[in-house]
């Protein structure tokens, strides 16, 4: 079995604590290797070291920066089938998925890379004669990001493109359900010669090792994509040094199917988006709403999709979805289940966790589907973040409006439809950051992926989420006599 260490200073270094933890295989429940359990000693080194890194970095043109980010995006897919296999091993996702993740992980560096010649500044007119204001955009310092086990790889390469091409060095902090693959890039960035320092990965748990990164002194900026009670805690210990904070929480997020759409393109929306990855995405069709005009043709469509998904080895291309990640997960599943059940709900397909046959080790669970829904049930509100889906029946725009924007979250929205007079009003009247039109969920570099309410701050992607990695500083030009 191996034993990772964590990756600090250029260097692989154990935790101070001399305490580690294990990674589990979800689907076999079979120990993958031993990781670093770090605290708040090595917060304070890791810190330490990536703040001096920081102040030669910075003086890298963003040119330069770029181009060795480049070399490393490369390396990262070079490297794309021993990545994903570890990513499957780690995660459960299936392997397709998984190679898929890794691409993504490499574009995203490649993408913050088209940066490094566009952090422009700005020259305002000032009221004063013989006197410019200049607003230059530098780098904000030092950097945690926090990343989520659903997609490790890909949110690690979603935080260190933009931070280390804007010139700020980087501590991440993978979970610990799901470090592997994260923490293999440090010996891609040794490869590719990112200097020492400049891009750390540590491990340990998130109340000990992830408390302490986030509310140091050294820390200029936090970003972190997770649950909403983590990221609300984040937001407090950032409070006393006034971090700058970017956090990419949960959702719940609604899937409308309204009278006038294309109902097999809405039946293969829905079915990918509310059960790829075994349904741990933060942008899954949480909630499904469909017209009552449509609903019994949409859901002969629909559920002849779901009945034909294979639950199976994430290894095998022929499968369809593999376990959730840990024990605690399905748990959750079941109980979800059968509190929808006790509210009144019908179980219309599966149901189960499975635990038979392949599937006597490992975390396993049927792609659900809920019937006799009404809004007010808990399944409606609380994120499942599995293959489970509630499906209800409305009669008009306004009353699934109001339906969708009956949740404390606020990330994304997907919506089929042929009508500009209901994609306009989403416009106004829909809270939420995402919207998908006509399609599955999906975001893109360029965009912005950006949640309202309880489904965080700042935002990630594109030229706006760039620029969360950048400080303004305006300087005051006097050249007269």
């Amino acid at each position: 079995m191996k034993r990772y260490q964590n990756y600090v200073d250029g260097k692989w270094v154990d935790a101070k604590n001399g305490k580690i933890d294990q990674v589990i295989n979800p689907s076999t429940e079979e120990v993958v290797a031993e990781i670093q359990d770090g605290d708040a000693s090595d917060a304070d080194y890791v810190l330490g070291v990536a703040k001096r890194a920081q102040a030669e970095w910075k003086r890298v043109p963003a040119r330069q920066r770029a181009e060795l980010l480049r070399k490393f995006a490369q390396e990262i897919r070079e490297n794309r089938e021993f990545l994903a296999e570890l990513l499957v091993q780690e995660q459960g996702k299936l392997l397709k998925v998984a190679r898929g993740e890794v691409d993504v992980t490499a574009s995203f560096i490649d993408y913050a890379c088209d940066w490094a010649r566009q952090m422009d500044g700005d020259i305002v007119q000032s009221d004063n004669a013989d006197e410019h204001i200049w607003i230059q955009k530098i780098p904000r310092g030092v950097v945690v990001a926090i990343t989520a086990w659903n997609f490790p790889l890909a949110l690690a390469g979603r935080k260190i493109g933009p931070a280390l091409v804007a010139g700020n060095a980087i501590v991440v902090k993978p979970t610990s359900e799901t470090p592997l693959a994260t923490l293999e890039l440090g010996h891609l960035a040794e490869k590719v010669g990112i200097p020492a320092g400049v891009l750390n990965i540590v491990t340990g748990g998130g109340s000990s090792l992830g408390g302490a990164l986030t509310g140091h002194e050294l820390t200029n900026m936090v970003t972190m994509t997770g649950s909403t009670p983590v990221g609300q805690s984040i937001i407090k210990s950032c409070a006393a040094n006034m971090a700058h904070v970017q956090l990419e929480l949960g959702g719940k997020a609604p899937f409308i199917v309204m009278e006038d759409a294309n109902l097999e393109q809405a039946a293969a929306a829905a079915l990918h988006s509310r059960f790829d990855n075994c349904g741990q995405v933060c942008t899954c069709n949480e909630r499904m709403y469909v017209h009552s005009a449509v609903y019994d043709e949409f859901m002969a469509i629909f559920m002849e999709k779901v009945q034909a998904l294979k639950v199976g080895n994430p290894m095998h291309e022929d499968s369809d979805m593999g376990p959730k990640v840990n024990r605690r997960e399905v748990e959750h599943m079941v109980e979800l289940v059968e509190q929808a059940k006790a509210e009144g709900a019908t179980v219309l397909y599966g149901g189960n966790r499975l635990t038979t046959g392949e599937f006597e080790k490992g975390f396993w669970f049927e792609p659900t589907i809920l019937t006799d829904v009404t809004q007010s049930m808990t399944i409606v509100h609380e994120e499942a973040f599995g293959p489970i889906l509630p499906v209800i029946k409305f009669d008009s725009f306004e009353e699934v409006l109001g339906y969708a924007n009956d949740s404390e979250y606020g990330l994304a929205t997907m919506i089929c439809t042929q009508s500009m007079k209901y994609i306009q009003r989403l416009t106004h009247e829909l809270e939420c950051g995402e919207i998908y039109v006509n399609r599955g969920h999906g975001e893109q570099h360029q965009g912005f992926h950006n949640g309202y309410k309880l489904s965080g701050t700042g935002g990630e992607d594109g030229k706006y989420g760039f620029e969360q990695y950048l400080e303004k500083k305006t300087f005051y030009v006097n050249f007269g006599d």
